[in-house]
């Protein structure tokens, strides 16, 4: 599902939350914000970096959204230069705007290389490093452009008629393949001509809505030539065919990949469509053959292939004889177990190569030698870097309390993105010999950090009631003092299984709570990665057990404390974590003294047939409510919405109308509820916001 992290306050007062709710997802800025870059080369109307003052000496929401977030890192083919893409946000004009840097390989002389007032990203490094290829809008729609590593000589390259989403270029640059929508069959208006003005749509079957649109295009993949100075010739690869790819909502050109000699392109996709799309995560990497424009399945080769969940993101070995991708194995199960899978072309044989990972393997670059794979991955509560040899053998090159991802290759050494619940990304770079010693390449916010104390963070592993071990983080407010009591908010993550890792987020920001002298206590709670797979599978079929157990263990512990307030608990989530609350709500037992549900589920017959994405709701509640196995019934008996006659404790209810995931009526049907039985309640309803508010 989705999720997100946070919301504070400083009293328990509804009316006061609801406005630190609109500041934190308005970000109402009172300071001035201005590019840090100066000059006549700025367009009129730049939105760059923020310079802030931070009066208070801690996080705001101001300091929060004038952070910059640095995006996507590619070095140049001689490992000189790296290019990387920051994103900007001025609230006062409610834009965001991304531009482009280039830096030494050191990090030494950062430099601003895009001073338009377009949105321009997604840049590799083309014609052997003497000039950089990028997505811009500036001709009025997303198209690829050209320019020197200095930013000067900008040339568009298309001019196609629908916005590019991304591109790769094939290993000679002969060829590039563009991503584009086309439209998903024919429209109401197609069907109906004498009606050109309806915007009514004629629904036949499921899939018409995903996450936060109205499914009317779908992505695809063109082929097209380049001859050095203009693409011509876009062809669609899946002609015909209404399948998309990359797969919404997440994917992107990490789920393409050229052969090293530039006749093969692999690609993910999902090949089916409505009612069957729907109940199925079953996606495959099929080969397209560019001199015959054939395509074969390399994952159903035979009838022998049993596995039916997700494979995607291939990649060829730097030498062409092998291809490696992520996969799962049970169809309708999206948080199965990803493991990284490689084949042989020549004999088709495949492996498992990452078994000895208890976990999953998050993203993955081939080694330069093809030996082997450097990879991400969650365990304990940290995102690492990994050294995976074919044959299984694995190494650990990174530590810390830290989450690492955005692996790169620059000669030999790894470039990286870190960040931790007390930072923001940061690029580092380090050698596979001792990842211990990374050298931090950029300091995107150290003007805001320097401004500001920050929470610690702290670990700590608890026993639940089942005498399991569970790891909690607790962030602490600046300026600890352990002789005085602090209210305490308990965290509940979404997903239901997406990991309580030293993430930092921009919607549910833990300094941000911590900042209002609150205690935060975000346990790892049952049905979540990074502690085998039977800690992560332990929540299916089971939301209304375990895992909330977990939760009161996890606040039960820290309320002993002398520190902590046990009078002033309060108890927050979105998506999974939002039903977490509608349903602790009705279980509490007088614990806690405010409730924040965003974007949650309160009626879990309800969320079976709103939701989309039916495979989903079938594998976590077990089918449909009308099916009567023990499954469905210990599911739809936990629903929040039946215990309803036991709130007690003010509620804030958050949705957004645009969210397909969880439709908003679940917030207002829980609103509805609280306050026909007496107990005070707001609710907050963005119209224009989806899952992620």
């Amino acid at each position: 599902m989705a999720y997100g992290v946070a919301m504070s306050a400083k009293k328990t007062d509804l009316m006061n939350w609801t406005k630190t709710s609109l500041l934190m997802a308005t970000t109402v800025m009172a300071g001035a914000l201005c590019s840090c870059t100066g000059g006549d080369k700025l367009e009129p109307g730049f939105i760059g970096k923020n310079e802030i003052t931070i009066e208070s000496g801690r996080m705001t929401p101001e300091a929060l959204w004038a952070m910059g977030r640095i995006g996507s890192v590619s070095p140049s083919p001689d490992g000189k230069t790296i290019a990387y893409g920051v994103s900007y946000y001025s609230v006062p004009e409610n834009k965001s705007h991304r531009v482009i840097y280039t830096m030494k390989a050191d990090g030494k002389r950062q430099r601003l290389i895009t001073t338009t007032t377009a949105n321009e990203g997604d840049m590799v490094w083309i014609k052997g490093g003497t000039k950089i290829a990028f997505l811009s809008n500036a001709s009025g729609s997303n198209q690829l452009w050209e320019m020197n590593p200095d930013g000067t000589e900008r040339r568009q390259l298309t001019n196609t008629e629908k916005d590019l989403e991304g591109f790769s270029f094939s290993p000679d640059e002969t060829k590039v393949l563009l991503v584009m929508t086309v439209q998903n069959g024919p429209s109401t208006v197609d069907k109906h001509p004498d009606l050109p003005l309806t915007t009514g749509r004629v629904i036949n079957d499921l899939m018409y809505k995903h996450w936060d649109e109205w499914v009317d295009e779908i992505p695809h993949p063109f082929l097209a030539d380049f001859d050095g100075n203009a693409v011509t010739n876009p062809r669609d690869i899946l002609e015909g065919e209404l399948y998309e790819s990359p797969m919404r909502p997440f994917g992107g050109m990490e789920q393409f990949s050229w052969s090293p000699d530039g006749k093969t392109i692999a690609y993910t996709c999902r090949k089916k469509t409505g009612a069957a799309y729907s109940k199925s995560t079953d996606s495959d990497i099929y080969l397209y053959d560019i001199e015959i424009g054939e395509t074969h399945n390399i994952c159903k080769a035979d009838a022998t292939d049993k596995n039916m969940g997700y494979d995607t993101n291939p990649q060829y070995s730097p030498d062409g004889s092998m291809i490696a991708w992520q996969s799962m194995e049970r169809d309708g199960y999206e948080s199965d177990w990803n493991r990284l899978y490689v084949m042989d072309l020549a004999t088709g044989e495949k492996r498992f190569v990452s078994r000895a990972f208890d976990s999953n393997v998050d993203e993955f670059v081939w080694r330069p030698d093809g030996t082997g794979f450097y990879f991400a991955g969650v365990w304990h509560g940290t995102t690492m870097i990994y050294s995976l040899d074919l044959d299984g053998t694995l190494t650990q090159l990174t530590e810390g309390q830290y989450d690492f991802g955005g692996i790169t290759l620059m000669g030999d050494q790894i470039l990286c993105k870190r960040h931790s619940m007390a930072e923001a990304d940061e690029i580092y770079c380090f050698s596979p010999a001792n990842g211990k010693e990374l050298t931090q390449l950029t300091t995107e916010n150290k003007h805001i950090y320097d401004q500001i104390e920050r929470g610690k963070v702290e670990p700590r592993w608890m026993t639940t009631t089942d005498g399991k071990q569970m790891l909690t983080w607790v962030i602490y407010p600046p300026h600890f003092d352990p002789a005085k009591k602090y209210p305490t908010l308990l965290f509940c993550e979404g997903g239901p299984q997406s990991p309580v890792s030293q993430f930092w987020s921009y919607r549910w920001n833990f300094q941000i709570m911590a900042a209002n002298d609150y205690i935060i206590v975000a346990p790892n709670r049952r049905g979540l990665p990074g502690f085998g797979l039977e800690w992560n599978e332990a929540i299916s079929g089971d939301y209304g057990g375990q895992c909330m157990k977990d939760y009161l263990t996890a606040i039960d512990e820290m309320a002993k404390e002398p520190y902590v307030n046990a009078d002033r608990l309060g108890c927050v989530g979105a998506s999974f974590g939002g039903f977490s609350v509608y349903w602790l709500a009705g279980h509490h037992d007088k614990r806690f003294k405010a409730f924040i549900s965003h974007s949650g589920i309160f009626n879990l017959e309800q969320q079976y047939l709103e939701t989309e994405e039916s495979w989903f709701a079938n594998w976590d509640l077990g089918g449909a409510y009308w099916e009567k196995n023990k499954m469905t019934e210990h599911t739809y008996s936990n629903s929040p919405h039946r215990f309803v006659d036991k709130w007690d404790t003010p509620i804030l209810c958050i949705h957004g109308e645009k969210d397909f995931r969880i439709l908003a009526s679940q917030g207002m049907a829980a609103f509805n509820a609280a306050i026909l039985r007496g107990v005070p309640a707001q609710l907050l309803v963005y119209p224009d916001e989806n899952h992620w508010i």
